[in-house]
């Protein structure tokens, strides 16, 4: 049960911009309390939509930052609906699962140890070492690095959102009418 109720687009104490724009996302619940935020709603979902769908990122890399940061904040909302996205761009399961274990895991080639140390580091400190900061800066370029810090702070964020209200992870027979393409996004 979540900590507030879920709205509704039919609520009239929600903001007009926020209830038509709940009108046309997929029924997601984190959608459903996010929109009790007025403005930042519109907001939030056009930076999580920038840092998804339209970003320099490699999208499998983007994912493991992603689901770690779901994994280290115990969102299980988050690291749920991630994991799915996941497999959708691509990334094995082996490596998927993983990511429970970390940077450390022998899966990971370098390029995603670097991306998954800056996370943790990220994540758990605010401020990446030099040392984990250079290593992944000397993989990527400076829009990449952004993004990729960028996507550990929304997520971490979003995590925080997530676990505060205790929302509920959706029914898979509401969500399996939601493909990637009807959250916003492109398969």
């Amino acid at each position: 049960m979540p900590r507030i109720p879920y709205a509704d687009v039919n609520d009239s104490s929600l903001d007009p911009d926020a209830a038509a724009l709940l009108a046309k996302l997929p029924p997601l619940n984190i959608m459903k309390i996010m929109a009790h935020g007025g403005k930042a709603f519109g907001a939030f979902t056009r930076l999580g939509t920038a840092l998804l769908y339209k970003g320099k990122l490699d999208p499998v890399l983007r994912e493991m930052a992603i689901v770690r940061v779901g994994i280290l904040c115990n969102a299980a909302y988050e690291v749920y609906q991630h994991e799915q996205i996941s497999r959708d761009v691509g990334m094995a399961e082996d490596k998927l699962r993983a990511l429970k274990v970390g940077p450390d895991d022998p899966i990971f080639d370098a390029t995603e140890r670097a991306v998954l140390r800056l996370t943790d580091e990220v994540t758990k400190n605010v401020k990446a070492s030099d040392e984990t900061f250079a290593a992944a800066a000397a993989l990527f370029d400076h829009q990449e690095m952004v993004e990729l810090v960028m996507c550990i702070g929304f997520y971490g964020m979003a995590s925080a959102f997530l676990e505060n209200f205790e929302v509920e992870i959706e029914p898979e027979e509401l969500l399996a009418g939601v493909t990637m393409a009807n959250k916003g996004g492109k398969k």
